[in-house]
């Protein structure tokens, strides 16, 4: 069963006028650990999982390979627009998958996504996000999001460990 903790770390600081946000959210996950990270990495399942309706990957026409370090990938909401462009910046299989923003309103926009084996079985899933630019308004739209994509992964890979079982 998945549940939030939500471990309330938001920073705000300023350094030279420029501010910034740093938000953390966690789930837990009856799923292993290479079930999430497939999950995450799988651009058909986000529609099943969270609120974008697509998430497509920038490769070349007629490649067929995985995801790996400085690929692009676009995520659209569920209107169709472009909400961001993000390259991935780090991969360690199950454990972890980081992200920036390469392109959008916010481009200073940085997250991960941690895996960890839980003591009690099954996976605990850690999402964080920092961004460079902030705006109050735009602060609790942020960390509502992130509790909800980590959630919401946590169930999907609930539910495809349930199928496989």
């Amino acid at each position: 069963m998945s549940s939030i903790h939500d471990h309330g770390e938001k920073t705000r600081s300023t350094l030279v006028g420029v501010s910034f946000l740093a938000v953390t959210a966690s789930s837990h996950s009856s799923a292993s650990a290479a079930i999430v990270y497939a999950a995450l990495l799988d651009a058909e399942s986000w529609p099943l999982w969270s609120a974008y309706a697509d998430v497509e990957w920038d490769v070349p026409a007629g490649v067929n390979r995985p995801a790996r370090v400085d690929d692009l990938r676009t995520i659209r909401s569920l209107t169709g627009r472009v909400c961001c462009r993000e390259r991935v910046v780090e991969m360690v299989p199950n454990q972890r998958f980081s992200y920036e923003q390469a392109a959008g309103l916010f481009t200073s926009h940085r997250g991960s996504v941690d895996l960890a084996q839980a003591s009690h079985g099954g996976t605990d899933i850690t999402w964080s996000a920092t961004y460079r630019h902030t705006l109050p308004l735009l602060d609790t739209l942020r960390r509502r999001r992130l509790q909800v994509w980590v959630h919401d992964l946590a169930s999907y890979a609930n539910s495809i460990a349930s199928r496989n079982a």
